[in-house]
């Protein structure tokens, strides 16, 4: 039994529990409440193309009637393999709609896992976002016999008259018929693919997946509206139904499918929103969005908005610093990783603007110089929760006119809502932006609790926090330190995976969530570190270190991996190398060294590299190990890197490393890249062995 001291609650008047509520409900009440003739905005080349919340009511209202027609039974599966824009928004709300459960996949995942998520989830229908991602995965639908159809949602005006057969391996069903389909048998005879995917035989094959376009989804949908479908549609949804399945990295290294319910998704976004303080209805609030929509945690935001009528603008990475000042938000959702290159950029280009502009304004390098560091200054001094007094107050005052105000216009000068999470942010960057009038709303949560647990808000705010608990949260910490919590917001459990679910979810309903916390005196959460092994990187993706560690002990060579990267840009590795066996080997290629010296001799770096390179195979590129390093030490229980049952102490090795670990995200770093030199090592090492990872095994180009 767990030893609960204490609970924790959000705190008064700073948000609303309201359950009973399905995600199209989200939609139609702000059709009613909050008309908005740019609700949802996408760039294209020529500018941006608005949507009405009406016209994506219809348009989802179009797409249910269609999937039904297809003879669809309530609670059958949909996959979405899509960017995040309008057409994700229309096949996630059309899907719900129409009684469907739907899964999205993300578009860096490898292909074998897309493939293992159609499988379990036995997707009906895959709708994709165009013709070079579903080019991609044809030749591996022969191990999907579920699916039926196919929906592609951007396709150029001539699609059908361009598509050859060598190489979508498309036709028409009938010589007459306008109707496409993927004709897999056909298709395998003409292309070269993996071998494992023509061991099926024919019979086993689905013989036609059919295809279409989303605007000829839409036309038919149209045919079949009435006045009464959208609301008998509403009537046969409940609250309690499952509405999507999110998938997560695995231990075993296959995806855990986390299923949530409408009444999760919806009343977790109502909770948020509803605890931020004067955030107005309809246009008033203008968003950008650029997180993946496959995330709990963007997708969560964006069923707020739409509740809300906000205006919501679809960018993306490429194009986010030219859309902030263009759109000028008022709310904007980013990852700390986001934040952290703005905080740098911003303090190393001030300078190299003013000296370019120094005859216009007459102000000397040295004297903007001085004034920057005063501001810098007085920044780094700021403390969220702590009202400016005096002097401060007043310098606070002068540095916002002669250099915070340059930084707000960054975020197109008119922010008032920043919303940061996925990963944790460093409480002085908080400050830091909190001191130049913008202010961050830090927050705390997993796929398993619909995203939030935990958010700063209003005077709800501490800098090196993740904030009060949102309203409906309760939160109690372990003897052992782990956050444990309950909810109306918490998973179903993980998807044809009882054994993880029980894992999860104790007997008495607190989700274990893996992670170590610790209330302030103030009632803050304050995050201290891992108890799981899963751990984020600072863009928000998820890692699970134990597949590779595990592939590259399968190695005589390798007597202990550590797979690091938590709240970092890329994941990193130490390796501790099986010295007996590697000095083996090194004789045997002619090289007779002292330890420290074997280990970073040029053919031995190359041998482990290719190692590497071996074990980053079927993994997705961003959990890939970029960089390593070998060590010469042991892990032991003596000296507490290994626990009595013989696994690694992550928290204890990442303490007595400090300094290799902090070597890796440094520039100067050059032993062990996964680029590395393989041209080099290939005149010095005859013999260190190359390996080439399949197409299928690795990241999907998106």
């Amino acid at each position: 039994m767990l030893s609960l001291n204490k609970t924790y609650r959000a705190p008064p008047q700073s948000g609303e529990v309201i359950l009973g509520r399905t995600l199209p409900e989200l939609l139609d009440e702000a059709c009613v409440r909050s008309v908005n003739s740019q609700a949802l905005n996408n760039w294209t080349e020529t500018g941006w193309k608005p949507f009405s919340n009406q016209a994506f009511r219809s348009a989802a209202l179009e797409l249910a009637l269609f999937l039904l027609d297809l003879h669809l039974e309530k609670g059958e599966r949909v996959a979405l393999l899509m960017h995040s824009d309008i057409n994700f928004c229309i096949a996630d709300m059309g899907s719900l709609l129409a009684g469907l459960v739907n899964a999205p996949i993300d578009l860096t995942q490898t292909i074998e896992h897309i493939i293992f998520i159609l499988r379990q989830t036995e997707a009906k229908v895959l709708i994709i976002s165009n013709l070079d991602l579903l080019h991609q995965i044809i030749p591996y639908l022969v191990n999907v016999p579920n699916l039926k159809t196919v929906i592609v949602t951007d396709v150029p005006v001539d699609w059908k008259q361009n598509l050859k057969i060598g190489r979508y391996g498309l036709h028409s069903q009938v010589p007459t018929s306008p109707d496409l389909c993927l004709s897999i048998p056909q298709f395998l005879l003409q292309s070269t693919i993996e071998q494992s995917a023509t061991e099926q035989s024919f019979s086993e094959i689905p013989q036609c997946i059919q295809l279409f376009s989303l605007d000829e989804v839409c036309t038919t949908g149209k045919v079949l509206t009435s006045e009464t479908s959208l609301q008998q549609l509403l009537s046969k949804l409940s609250a309690n139904d499952l509405a999507t399945i999110i998938y997560i990295p695995g231990v075993s290294g296959e995806p855990h499918g986390v299923m949530l319910t409408h009444e999760n998704l919806s009343a977790n976004a109502i909770a948020m929103f509803t605890g931020i303080p004067d955030m107005g209805l309809g246009a008033q609030e203008v968003v950008l969005s650029f997180l993946p929509l496959t995330h709990v945690f963007a997708r969560v935001l964006l069923y707020g908005h739409i509740n809300y009528g906000h205006s919501i603008y679809f960018s993306n990475p490429n194009r986010i610093v030219k859309h902030l000042k263009d759109v000028k938000p008022t709310i904007f959702a980013t990852i700390p990783l986001f934040l952290e290159k703005v905080y740098s950029k911003l303090l190393l280009t001030e300078a190299k603007k003013e000296r370019k502009n120094e005859p216009k304004k007459r102000i000397s390098t040295q004297a903007f110089s001085t004034i920057l560091q005063w501001s810098l200054k007085l920044a780094q001094k700021y403390e969220i929760g702590k009202q400016p007094q005096g002097q401060y107050a007043l310098m606070l005052m002068l540095a916002s006119l002669l250099v915070f105000q340059k930084w707000r216009s960054f975020f197109g000068g008119r922010l008032k809502y920043l919303i940061c999470g996925g990963a944790a942010l460093k409480g002085e960057i908080a400050n830091f932006f909190a001191a130049a009038g913008i202010m961050i709303f830090q927050g705390y949560g997993l796929t398993e609790t619909s995203s939030a647990v935990t958010c700063n808000r209003g005077r709800f705010n501490r800098a090196g926090t993740v904030g009060v608990p949102v309203a409906g949260v309760e939160i109690a910490i372990a003897d052992d330190g782990e956050i444990l919590t309950k909810s109306p917001y918490i998973t179903q459990g993980y998807y044809k995976n009882p054994e993880a679910t029980q894992q999860l979810i104790d007997t008495d309903g607190w989700l274990h969530t893996g992670d170590l916390g610790e209330f302030t005196n103030d009632g803050f959460l304050k995050i201290i570190g891992l108890k799981k092994s899963r751990f984020k990187l600072s863009t928000g993706k998820y890692v699970t270190p134990q597949p590779i560690e595990n592939k590259l002990k399968k190695s005589s060579l390798v007597k202990n991996a550590v797979t690091l990267g938590s709240e970092r840009k890329f994941c990193a590795m130490l390796i501790f190398p099986n010295l007996e066996k590697l000095s083996q080997y090194a004789l045997s290629i002619g090289i007779d060294l002292p330890t420290d010296d074997l280990l970073k001799h040029p053919c031995i770096i190359g041998l482990y590299q290719a190692l590497v390179d071996e074990a980053n195979c079927h993994l997705p590129h961003w959990s890939t190990v970029k960089k390593f390093q070998l060590i010469n030490a042991d892990l032991t229980v003596n000296n507490g890197m290994l626990t009595l049952t013989q696994e690694v102490n992550r928290a204890k090795v990442t303490e007595v490393f400090a300094k290799e670990i902090n070597s890796f995200y440094q520039d100067s770093f050059s032993l062990g890249t996964r680029s590395g030199n393989k041209d080099k090592f290939d005149d010095i090492c005859p013999e260190v062995p190359q390996f080439l990872c399949p197409a299928y095994a690795q990241s999907l180009n998106s």
